[in-house]
């Protein structure tokens, strides 16, 4: 969370049903073993001796653990809940400032086109030509529901919407506007939209062609509502439970999702660091996120509008549950929870909590092998001691599968989302440049002076002019250049720049026959994302409209073609997309896989991206997201589809399917079996053999409770490169009450097994095995328990010739014989590790002067 306010978990409680559920099993779980150490204290206390310092170790990690396992998941619910939220609150505002962005730069130029301003200036007094202009211009950019030109008086000279009709204005904006040198932004009630109880409207002032001064004010008017209505429809979900806001500075709504839940004009509370309280308005506490803008190009939009999100508490972690671990297979998902420190801290502080009670238990276990012949009272207690702690694992192992789940399925769906976002961004930037190209194809002087016979020189320079000052004003293009009818370049903007010279080139015969193949003002061409001299080399998008001649419509006499800076332009998307993520990439795509842009250095634009065929297939607008592998790590992966923007991919015949692809990862793939604690339950039998057994690659092992003193945490393993068996992984302290501290070499059983060093991860273990006057640590995956089996049970392996020179000589046929644990020879175990002829020291070569010495060092 970006806030260090305290967690209110008893505010959150009431909410979170399974959350009850678990604190519920947990107390009861707590009260057993109290109830277990009482009752073996009151009624065998000399016998019970040795198992209540375990017994006690027991009890207070229950204690911690109730208390961590219940705050983690509240505050892993409320986290999810809030980055959900914090994620639409900050795409509705920075969408809408992208946006508008783009209408800074129509009013700067739209201000100085020649035909508007001569009208303006009196020099012309075709209103129905004007009018006509006006609403070609409105037709290509449909953002706009009203343009007007006012004199410097405020009377209204022209206007499109002709249902609403304004004959002059006293807005103060037309002073602010005739007063600046650039665009004025102005957003509230205004007499120049009457029937609209607020508008946003760009201004600019208009000067005379020839004199320069100032003869009017042109008025872009943005369709507010309808487009404020486009961001909260492309973040509806099926079960809408949250309210979408755009405020004002002053945390006034000017925007609502749904107004019959919070109204326009309405002051909400607002959440801007992200802190995990509640917040109360009409009644109803909610938790909220508040995002200002982080600007774009510069621009910071209306001072102070803020995005918002809001969902009532009541219904804020109701729903689905996640079920992102049901597509894994249980090694995956084992491996991807060995990186729980990383992606979620609580969790792993959780895993480490469990597997220590689960130590504990099975210490007790082994402590209290063999002693059943004592008293009844205490073979009793042991037996409540191993029901209580099977039941312990299971509330912990499925109390951590919950918050797993919540972790894995909040961040599948943060990058579904973004992967959402991603397209939109590239939809809506790329709506802009189609609009672009055909309004600038309608340029007068651009049309004259294709027209002309053949373009002189001082022509291509008023042309190139004209170019360069566009360019100015839309940054996003790297040039834009015009040809003539048989798709010779004649001007160019920045022509020469960097020693890129275009003039005097022709355009390909394609490209040029598609051109001249539009049918009218409103159509354009697109060239496919491929390398092109344009782009000095590199893919991109060029966007051609076809300019006709000024007095016959019908006639072909050039074209215009703007080239789009798409190596900036889509990584500026791509990388706004991923703020804040530092473990992450995302890639636009085409349908064939082929990377369009790129945050993976490895991973170029034209190389192809290794996914799922099953998702370049996705339909238009959709989006899905999974837990999968990606060159080696764990990632959860998010992909949409695009669905276009406005008319643009919709109606207006131009097909261009994008993808957005987005991997967030966790760490390197562990493979690694899973370990079943809970499944493997064994059918043992009552006054058998007793075994120590553990899991080792997946699959249960056994060795003699004779022989098993304890097990300790592989953590606290000392590493100590002093050569010898490439099996001995360092020493390890013994620790007993009462005694003087001993430590043991530590041997990696499962090196010996199979030739190869085992993973340690926070689950590992090492028990503590003696024999003959020895003691070392064998290095496990996993423990089980000390479980007793009868004689006929245990059978000799069919290679073991009765010498035991196997490491295992003997298998134990288990639950009906559906299980085989593998049991482990001792003898042969420690006659390996003391072989004089190995290069090793003994196994008790005074570990401890090797641990003094380390420590020395």
């Amino acid at each position: 969370m970006e806030s260090h306010a305290p967690l209110q978990i008893d505010n959150f409680l009431p909410y979170m049903r399974d959350v009850i559920r678990c604190e519920q099993s947990l107390h009861e779980l707590n009260l057993m073993w109290r109830m277990i150490e009482s009752s073996a204290k009151m009624n065998c206390p000399t016998e019970a001796k040795t198992i209540l310092p375990t017994m006690a170790a027991t009890r207070a990690g229950f204690n911690r653990l109730e208390q961590e396992l219940v705050t983690s998941l509240v505050r892993e619910k409320v986290a999810t809940v809030l980055a959900k939220i914090g994620a639409k609150a900050q795409y509705v505002i920075d969408i809408v400032v992208r946006n508008l962005y783009e209408r800074t730069a129509d009013v700067g130029f739209l201000a100085t086109d020649r035909e508007l301003c001569e009208f303006v200036a009196g020099d012309t007094d075709n209103v129905d030509a004007i009018r006509y202009r006006l609403r070609a211009y409105r037709n290509k950019y449909t953002v706009y529901d009203e343009i007007m030109l006012l004199d410097t008086k405020g009377n209204v000279l022209v206007q499109i919407d002709e249902e609403s009709p304004v004959e002059g204005s006293v807005d103060p904006l037309l002073g602010q506007t005739l007063a600046a040198s650039g665009y004025v932004q102005t957003f509230r009630a205004t007499d120049l939209r009457p029937s609209r109880k607020q508008a946003l409207i760009y201004s600019q002032r208009m000067l005379h062609p020839q004199t320069g001064v100032v003869v009017g004010v042109l008025c872009l008017c943005f369709n507010f509502e309808e487009e404020m209505a486009g961001v909260f429809r492309s973040l509806r979900e099926e079960e809408d439970r949250f309210n979408m806001l755009l405020l004002d500075g002053a945390n006034r709504v000017i925007a609502s999702a749904d107004r019959s839940w919070i109204d326009v004009g309405a002051t909400v509370p607002v959440n801007r660091d992200g802190s995990p309280r509640l917040m109360i308005y009409g009644g109803r506490e909610y938790l909220v996120r508040t995002f200002a803008t982080a600007g774009y190009q510069g621009y910071m939009g209306p001072p102070g509008w803020q995005g918002q999100v809001m969902i009532p508490v009541e219904v804020a972690f109701s729903g689905a549950a996640s079920n992102a671990l049901d597509a894994l297979d249980p090694a995956s998902a084992e491996g991807l929870l060995t990186h729980a420190h990383s992606f979620c801290p609580p969790l792993f502080e959780i895993m480490t909590a469990a597997d220590t009670i689960r130590r504990v238990v099975w210490n007790g276990q082994v402590m209290t092998a063999g002693q059943r012949g004592e008293l009844q009272k205490l073979k009793t207690i042991l037996e409540q001691i191993g029901e209580t702690g099977n039941r312990s694992n299971e509330l912990f192992s499925q109390s951590i599968r919950d918050l797993y789940q919540t972790v894995l399925g909040s961040s599948l769906d943060d990058v579904e989302f973004v992967s959402h976002l991603l397209v939109d961004l590239l939809d809506r930037n790329l709506y802009e440049r189609s609009d672009d190209c055909r309004w600038w194809a309608l340029t007068p002087e651009l049309r004259m002076r294709l027209a002309e016979d053949e373009m002189d020189l001082e022509s291509a320079q008023q042309v190139s002019a004209i170019l360069d000052y566009i360019n100015r004003l839309y940054t996003v293009y790297t040039r834009i250049f015009v040809y003539d009818r048989n798709g010779m370049i004649v001007a160019s903007s920045r022509d020469g720049e960097g020693g890129n010279t275009i003039v005097g080139a022709a355009l390909d015969a394609a490209t040029l026959a598609s051109v001249k193949a539009l049918r009218g003002e409103q159509n354009y061409h697109v060239t496919p994302f491929v390398p092109t001299s344009l782009y000095k080399g590199a893919p991109t998008y060029v966007y051609h409209a076809a300019i006709r001649a000024p007095d016959n419509a019908g006639v072909v006499v050039g074209g215009i073609g703007i080239v789009f800076d798409a190596t900036v332009e889509f990584s500026a998307m791509l990388n706004s997309g991923l703020a804040g993520k530092d473990a992450a990439h995302a890639f636009y795509v085409d349908r064939q896989g082929r990377i369009i842009s790129s945050t993976d250095p490895a991973r170029p634009v034209g190389s192809v991206l290794d996914i799922d065929p099953v998702l370049l297939k996705l339909p238009g607008g959709s989006g899905t997201s999974r837990i999968v592998e990606d060159r080696g790590h764990y990632a959860v992966m998010g992909c949409t589809a695009c669905s276009g923007y406005r008319e643009f991919k919709v109606s207006d015949g131009y097909v261009d399917d994008v993808l957005a692809v987005v991997f967030a990862y966790f760490g390197e793939v562990r493979k690694m079996a899973a370990r079943h604690r809970q499944e493997t339950v064994l059918d043992a039998g009552v006054g058998g053999r007793e075994f120590a057994t553990f899991f080792l690659d997946g699959a249960m092992f056994a060795i003699a409770a004779e022989h098993a003193q304890q097990a300790l945490p592989a953590q606290r393993i000392s590493r100590v490169s002093l050569g010898g068996r490439p099996e001995r992984v360092g020493i390890i302290s013994l620790e007993q009450q009462g005694e003087d501290k001993r430590f043991a070499w530590v041997y990696d059983l499962g090196h010996l097994m199979r030739g190869t060093p085992s993973p340690v991860d926070a689950a590992s273990q090492v028990m503590i095995v003696s024999h003959g006057g020895q003691t070392i640590g064998l290095l496990v995956e996993d423990l089980h328990g000390v479980p007793e089996f009868d004689v006929a049970q245990i059978i000799p392996t069919p290679l073991a010739n009765g010498e035991g020179g196997m490491l295992i000589t003997q298998v134990i046929k288990a639950n009906d014989g559906d299980l085989l644990i593998q049991a482990v020879n001792v003898d042969y175990l420690f006659a390996v590790l003391n072989d004089p002829e190995a290069p090793n020291e003994p196994l008790l070569q005074d570990a401890a002067a090797v641990f003094e010495l380390k420590l020395a060092a």
